[in-house]
């Protein structure tokens, strides 16, 4: 088996990783959280992404989401559980992503057999993730694969994608990045999302992200004007490559070709939703 090339394997999560995110984008989503009796956007999300680990509380969530307010989350958990149950939770969610997926991708691609193909190799990289330290992907790896092509595609990148997020989150405790000092850095680079998001979605005040760019600008990461510095950018390099270490085993397992094979796969797919809408224009930047 052929060694991977550098990054092989976060270019195949940043193909796959968008495609898993498309269904907390849907108002098919929500539509179906509204039917148990969830209204609430936050709620839903809340709901949405945790149900695999059970009727948990805030504790659980706020140290595996990682960058989210605990203050926001427990206004929700564990209350929305005695709306709607975990189990019906991940129901109405796999029928979101059906209908979000047949939506984007249209029916051509559902039913191709290159979407087949991409779910296969998903899984088959998935199958060297590890469980251990890992809550996210740990919960999602105990729910059954689906039969369809198209939810089993979107089960595959779930896991590969919490796999890669569960580590992550060690690597920026490693960083010394709380929760908001991650979210202002990966702004800063021009990749995350905007201001204007991240504090509509995660529950943080302005004031709370002007304290974390001034203690960004203490330790020399951030310059006056909201951007990295030269330390800054090396430190979130680290912590990438940091993350890359902890996620390799998927696809080393994978192999070369089947990775350079699953990330041309993903981008065709991933090109054809956003095409579609599956994202607000505002989503990423610094603004």
């Amino acid at each position: 088996m052929s060694p991977l090339p550098a990054r092989a394997g976060r270019r195949c999560h940043n193909a796959l990783n968008p495609m898993h995110s498309t269904v907390y984008f849907s108002p098919d989503f929500m539509k179906e959280l509204a039917r148990l009796g969830v209204n609430d956007e936050r709620a839903a999300y809340f709901a949405g992404r945790s149900a695999a680990m059970g009727a948990v509380g805030p504790g659980v969530v706020s140290a595996a989401f990682y960058n989210f307010n605990h203050e926001l989350i427990a206004r929700h958990l564990p209350a929305v559980w005695d709306t709607a149950s975990p189990d019906a939770v991940l129901a109405a969610r796999q029928r979101a992503v059906d209908s979000t997926l047949r939506r984007l991708l249209g029916d051509e691609i559902i039913a191709s057999p290159e979407l087949a193909e991409a779910a296969g190799l998903a899984l088959r990289a998935a199958e060297a993730c590890t469980r251990h330290a890992r809550p996210l992907y740990a919960a999602h790896a105990d729910l059954p694969v689906p039969e369809e092509p198209h939810l089993a595609y979107w089960h595959g990148a779930t896991l590969l994608r919490e796999h890669r997020g569960d580590g992550h989150v060690v690597a920026l405790l490693c960083a010394g990045l709380d929760p908001v000092e991650a979210l202002v850095s990966h702004t800063a680079t021009g990749k995350g999302m905007s201001p204007r998001w991240i504090l509509a979605t995660r529950g943080w005040r302005r004031a709370d992200w002007e304290a974390a760019e001034e203690r960004l600008r203490e330790r020399g990461l951030l310059d006056a004007k909201g951007g990295l510095t030269e330390d800054g950018v090396r430190l979130r390099a680290e912590l990438e490559e940091h993350t890359d270490r902890l996620d390799r085993a998927p696809y080393e397992h994978l192999g070369a070709k089947g990775v350079e094979r699953l990330t041309e796969l993903g981008r065709g797919f991933l090109l054809t939703a956003v095409g579609a809408g599956a994202f607000p224009d505002d989503l990423n930047g610094k603004g």
